[in-house]
C-alpha cells in the first residue's frame, strides 16, 4: 500500500501532482481569498490565509496520522498550481481507498485537467499499491462533480442518506466505484482515449 513517508510525483506531459506541503499555502491561498464558489459543497471553507493554513495543516495531519494522502495539482500547460486532491480512507487490509477532497480553480474546471489528475491518481492506485477499489464519494447536489467522475467510468453504488455534517447542516452522499477488474478490463482505456 501507500508509503506516508514518501513524497510522490505523479507527473504526466500535462500535469504534476506532488505531495502537499504546509508551503503551499502560498501556491494555493488565490481560490481561497478569491473563489469561494470552491468551498460550495467543502466541509471546511478556507476564505483567508489562516484557514487556507488550517486546512492544508488538518490534510497533513491526516496524513502523519497514515488516513489520507494529499497532493497539490499543478497544471503544466498553464504554468499554474490549479488545486488539491488526495488519497483518503485508506485501508490496506481490505486494498481499498478513497480519491477524493478534489477542487480546482475556476479556469481549470472543464479542461482535461481532471481526467489527467484522475489518470494518475487510479494508474499509482491499481498499478503502484495494488489496491482493489477505489471509492468517491459526493454531496448529492454536486451534480457537476457527480458527472466528472462518470465521465472517468465510475459506477454508482448508492446514496448514503443523512451521513455527514455540513456547514448548513446534513447531507446524502452518492457512492461511486472503480474495482481493479474494471481498471484493466475497460475504465483505463477508455480514459486514455479521454486524455
Amino acid at each position: 500500500m501507500i508509503d506516508f513517508d514518501k513524497d510522490y510525483i505523479l507527473e504526466n506531459d500535462k500535469v504534476l501532482l506532488r505531495a502537499l506541503k504546509i508551503s503551499d499555502v502560498n501556491n494555493l491561498l488565490y481560490f481561497a481569498e478569491n473563489e469561494q464558489d470552491i468551498w460550495q459543497y467543502s466541509l471546511i471553507r478556507p476564505k483567508d490565509k489562516t484557514s487556507l493554513e488550517e486546512y492544508i495543516r488538518l490534510a497533513l495531519n491526516d496524513r502523519n496520522n497514515k488516513k489520507s494522502y494529499p497532493f497539490i495539482v499543478f497544471d503544466k500547460t498553464k504554468n499554474q498550481y490549479a488545486g488539491s486532491t488526495r488519497f483518503y480512507d485508506i485501508n490496506s487490509f481490505h486494498k481499498s481507498l478513497s480519491l477524493g477532497y478534489t477542487w480546482y480553480g475556476k479556469d481549470f474546471r472543464g479542461t482535461q485537467l481532471n481526467k489527467n489528475c484522475k489518470y494518475l491518481l487510479l494508474e499509482f492506485a491499481f498499478e503502484n499499491i495494488a489496491v482493489e477499489r477505489v471509492e468517491f464519494k459526493a454531496d448529492v447536489n454536486n451534480t457537476q462533480s457527480i458527472r466528472a467522475m462518470k465521465s472517468i467510468g465510475c459506477v454508482e453504488e448508492g446514496i448514503l442518506r443523512n451521513n455527514f455534517t455540513t456547514n448548513s447542516g446534513r447531507r446524502d452522499s452518492i457512492v461511486l466505484s472503480i474495482i481493479k477488474s474494471e481498471w484493466y478490463s475497460n475504465t483505463k482505456q477508455n480514459l486514455l482515449k479521454k486524455i
